[in-house]
């Protein structure tokens, strides 16, 4: 079991997913460092940090490669360039990546969670997402996405994903939890 007091989660802290992950990550008196922006509003201010114009832009890439990498385009630009670099940040961040969402048969992701599971496909990181509708846990193993329980292991990991977290994906990040560290307050 790893040490809880030298583990820090880098999430979004937006309402569903990521501020689950946060609530837990509070739980488990885990440190929290909650990546935002000026004009963002986030459900957590727990560990918040707002990157400045500057910090954003180094997690700035091509519209294009975003589009070619998640096989899909987008209308609003100048809104979605920030929460993409956001993400990078978040990612950058952590070492391991767990997502909830919804893996497509492509192999992306669903929504705005498919660009932080692609960054850390990118950055060869320890991969893993909670799938709403399968409900099971998939990792990104040998270019392929395999049913898993995955556990969190390393000393930073990135949390991200759906706004529209169901029971299930809150039971299962619990359970993420609960399997990395044990019962809450070492119960």
């Amino acid at each position: 079991m790893t040490d809880i007091s030298k583990i820090t989660l880098y999430s979004g802290g937006l309402k569903g997913a990521e501020a689950e992950f946060g609530k837990l990550a509070e739980t488990w008196n885990i440190h929290e460092v909650t990546i935002s922006y000026d004009d963002h509003q986030t459900e957590r201010t727990r560990g918040l940090r707002i990157l400045t114009r500057e910090e954003l832009e180094k997690g700035d890439v091509s519209m294009e490669i975003v589009s070619q990498k998640m096989k899909r385009t987008y209308s609003k630009m100048d809104k979605i360039r920030k929460v993409i670099q956001a993400i990078f940040h978040m990612v950058n961040g952590g070492y391991q990546v767990f997502a909830v969402g919804w893996i497509q048969e492509d192999g992306t992701v669903k929504g705005g969670t498919g660009w932080g599971v692609e960054l850390a496909k990118l950055f060869n990181r320890p991969l893993s997402v909670y799938d709403q509708d399968r409900k099971t846990w998939c990792s990104w193993k040998d270019s392929k996405w395999v049913e898993d329980t995955p556990a969190i292991t390393s000393d930073t990991f990135a949390g991200t994903g759906t706004r529209n977290l169901s029971d299930d994906g809150r039971q299962a990040l619990k359970d993420l939890f609960t399997r990395s560290f044990g019962p809450a307050g070492g119960k």
